[in-house]
């Protein structure tokens, strides 16, 4: 049996008509082909070339034999490009979700580590509800959703990502808006701006309210965190919320204020239980463990960025 590397050579032979060609064509030495391919001979116990004006030719018993290694290496060639075309991500669409919180800031950092990575790749991203997520997964519509919240579903397999923390924004133009650090029960003295309480992800954040017994009242209710960050930079009243989604909101217009209490959560990424991700997913969602990792550890906020003097806050 001829191994794909005897026929590498035989074609070099071949093509170049020479063993000094086919040395070149190999990037070795001409004493390594012109033994190996007295071997292949020896073994095959045929010739497969003549010399003919100082010219290696096929001889006229092996031209069926390089007809065929021309359609082995021509198999080869395609099997390579095919294989190519994969490690670029050509003709592959990659689909994820994930919950707005992470949706924000998180995902299109690691969306930007996979388009590094696979130049061809195609990508649809779809925000969802985590009460959505199970369908998504379910019914084939991608193969795995970024969440801040773990479901009990026994087709769902969960893995962790990173812990987050929450954090209090409040307008630049607001009194707490100096302080480095704010306790729940000073936040429940302002008007408060957040997710629908009874929504999975709103649980999160009013559970820091509800662990200590206290009163709260979200007089202004929105479903995504830029929503909520954009009427706190209103100064319609403070928010919770949590550390993925504050990473980027603007603190010329915004603080984020650390919570005095513990308010550490754990996100995770769901799919289907059972399968394995593929080599695109599995490399998006380490770059989102990674970016969110880098961002959550230590969990701390930079200190605000007061507007000078005078300045105008829109």
């Amino acid at each position: 049996m001829l191994t794909l590397k005897q026929i590498e050579i035989i074609r070099a032979v071949m093509v170049s008509g020479s063993i000094a060609g086919a040395a070149r064509l190999l990037g070795v030495s001409q004493p390594g082909v012109s033994r190996a391919m007295k071997h292949i001979e020896g073994s095959l116990g045929i010739r497969l070339f003549a010399r003919e004006a100082g010219r290696y030719v096929p001889t006229d018993e092996a031209r069926d034999v390089f007809a065929q290694i021309q359609e082995v290496h021509q198999r080869v060639q395609n099997l390579q490009e095919a294989v190519s075309r994969l490690e670029r991500g050509e003709d592959v669409e990659l689909r994820i979700g994930s919950v707005p919180s992470l949706a924000q800031v998180m995902m299109p950092r690691a969306i930007a580590a996979v388009r590094r990575r696979y130049a061809d790749l195609r990508m649809n991203v779809e925000i969802l509800k985590i009460e959505e997520a199970i369908d998504y997964i379910l019914v084939g519509r991608g193969e795995c959703v970024a969440m801040s919240y773990r479901l009990d579903h026994p087709s769902i397999a969960f893995e962790p990502l990173a812990a987050g923390n929450l954090v209090c924004i409040a307008s630049a133009r607001h009194p707490l808006a100096g302080r480095q650090s704010v306790s729940a029960a000073e936040i429940v003295r302002h008007p408060l701006i957040g997710i629908e309480p009874n929504d999975p992800y709103g649980r999160i954040m009013a559970e820091i309210f509800r662990a200590r017994d206290l009163p709260y009242d979200v007089v202004v209710k929105a479903r995504f965190g830029s929503t909520v960050a954009a009427l706190v930079a209103q100064n319609l009243g403070i928010a919770v919320l949590d550390i993925f989604t504050a990473a980027d909101l603007p603190r010329d217009r915004l603080a984020v204020i650390e919570i005095e209490e513990d308010t550490r959560f754990e996100t995770f990424v769901a799919s289907r239980a059972g399968t394995v991700l593929s080599s695109f997913a599995q490399f998006f969602v380490d770059r989102l463990r990674a970016e969110m990792q880098v961002l959550a550890s230590p969990l701390r906020v930079a200190a605000p960025e007061r507007p000078s003097s005078g300045a105008s806050i829109p």
